[in-house]
């Protein structure tokens, strides 16, 4: 269950005013898909989204303008609890229903989403109105999960509205796409990830709150997976072997011991988020064929980042390669 919660997401004023002129209007579309990066909020709102469409069907004129919902709301205390009735959400499970904190299954599965039929066969029980929340649907297993969603989007149920909330839309089936209202949610600016960061983070430096939002590429979500994780030193490193070229390995192989400690795993898969930011950031002043060299260690990193993980890469290996395509971006007569 995604419990709700209170604060709406700093910086997307534009799609949670759109949102509400279509709540306010004579017809809501069936299927919503909010798009974006990950970490800026999306499924934040979705679960704001959610509660105040119950609410508000529930007891019609009789809450707050916005999207405000009181503690004592039925509707919240339900959801609350995990027992509303008209309200599903849908995410990964653990891999044992036995350990809730072990490690989370790779997909939303086929039985998931085929468990909705019961909740459907009826009508909806505190209004004329129901939820599911699905976060993020990227994670359907595909065919099954998905193929079955699609069913229920072409042959919506009445008085259900679906809430999908996608990092990478353009993965998705084009017929599940093609039957939602797409609400995208932007990379947050830079001062507005600080505002989240120092919310979340009142203990924080100011230098670390700056590292983390150069971190962030917009995403205030990323920034906190990497609080305590000491990003300026990562940066200040990277700036270096950036700078010299690092002719002599001696960065790139003491980074890459460092990061390749079992207890450096966090930091770790940090590295190889921010990496590939860390290059395009530094692409951004570049013309000609440094901006050419640039852009291919971005690409090269990238890929490096996913396959590190898809394939379990060595570690101090990855970081030593990854190091030398920052490396790459030294001028010329240093490399």
């Amino acid at each position: 269950m995604i419990e709700p919660t209170t604060a709406l997401p700093v910086g997307h004023e534009g799609p949670i005013r759109a949102f509400r002129a279509a709540m306010d209007g004579s017809a809501l579309h069936h299927a919503w898909l909010f798009t974006g990066p990950q970490g800026i909020g999306k499924a934040q709102f979705a679960r704001i989204a959610a509660l105040r469409l119950l609410a508000e069907s529930a007891r019609p004129g009789l809450l707050p303008p916005g999207f405000d919902v009181p503690d004592d709301d039925p509707a919240r205390r339900l959801i609350d609890a995990g027992s509303h009735p008209d309200y599903r959400a849908i995410v990964r499970l653990p891999k044992d229903a036995d350990k809730p904190e072990g490690d989370i299954a790779r997909s939303i599965s086929i039985a998931q989403v085929r468990g909705l039929q019961p909740m459907f066969a009826t009508k909806p029980s505190m209004s004329a109105r129901r939820v599911v929340l699905i976060d993020s649907v990227d994670d359907l297993e595909r065919p099954g999960a998905s193929n079955a969603l699609l069913k229920n989007l072409e042959e919506p149920p009445a008085g259900t509205i679906f809430i999908l909330v996608s990092h990478a839309p353009g993965r998705l089936l084009p017929t599940i796409r093609s039957r939602c209202r797409l609400l995208r949610f932007d990379p947050l600016s830079d001062e507005n990830v600080a505002a989240v960061l120092r919310t979340n983070l009142p203990e924080a430096s100011t230098s670390e709150i700056e590292a983390l939002v150069r971190a962030a590429s917009g995403s205030p979500g990323r920034a906190l997976g990497y609080a305590g994780l000491d990003m300026a030193k990562l940066d200040a490193a990277m700036s270096t072997i950036a700078e010299s070229g690092d002719p002599s390995n001696g960065e790139r192989s003491k980074i890459a011991r460092a990061l390749s400690l079992k207890a450096a795993q966090p930091r770790y898969e940090a590295f190889l988020d921010r990496v590939p930011g860390f290059i395009a950031e530094q692409a951004a002043d570049r013309a000609g064929e440094r901006l050419r060299i640039a852009l291919d260690a971005y690409e090269a990193a990238r890929a490096l980042s996913i396959s590190a993980r898809a394939l379990s890469l060595d570690a101090q290996a990855t970081v030593f390669e990854m190091a030398g395509l920052v490396a790459r971006l030294a001028p010329p007569r240093l490399q």
